[in-house]
């Protein structure tokens, strides 16, 4: 599958504006990251880009999480296993078990984080962020508490200390800033 077929179904089955600004943050840093480790970009990207493809649909049934989205992907004939199970992977449904799914498992809630982050800065733009400030917004419990912590410093199963991780990531969505709105 290519970029420009997983844009449309994105939009076709994605909605909120915020959610798909979500899936365009998970793809820049699995894009950013996969360039880190010298692996394959575009697959990595894709991942990122369809992981969330039936979050609308299964909000109410999260047990239903990811699997719709592998549904719909094997129906228009998309089987790659690695992104499949790294989509599985981000939703607990398999344990991550290679470097595309435990960095796509420690992504997903970073991006929401980064976001949250930005949203409290003075003047609400992602290029104003750096690793420190991100750092200590981690650091308070109470902030962004929907981004879960431990699955964030799941990165360190990366060989990734959780400063450089959020390095990357960061400037992964500054790189995507105008895209973001942020």
């Amino acid at each position: 599958m290519e970029r420009e077929e997983a844009l449309k179904l994105v939009s076709e089955y994605i909605k909120n504006e915020n959610l798909k600004k979500h899936s365009l943050a998970v793809e820049a840093c699995m894009r950013k990251l996969a360039r880190y480790f010298n692996e394959n970009e575009e697959k990595w990207g894709l991942c990122g880009l369809l992981h969330d493809l039936d979050y609308e649909e299964t909000n109410k049934n999260p047990e239903k999480h990811g699997i719709r989205t592998i549904e719909i992907l094997k129906e228009k004939n998309f089987n790659d296993p690695e992104i499949l199970n790294g989509i599985l992977a981000h939703c607990e449904k398999k344990q991550p078990e290679n470097n595309l799914e435990k960095a796509i498992y420690a992504i997903d809630p970073l991006t929401g984080l980064i976001v949250a982050a930005c949203l409290m800065h003075p003047d609400r733009k992602l290029k104003s962020l750096d690793v420190n400030f991100v750092l200590r917004r981690f650091k308070e419990k109470k902030f962004a508490s929907g981004a879960n912590r431990e699955q964030i410093k799941k990165c360190e199963e990366l060989g990734l200390s959780l400063e450089k991780f959020i390095e990357i990531c960061l400037l992964a969505m500054q790189e995507i800033d105008n895209q973001l709105g942020l």
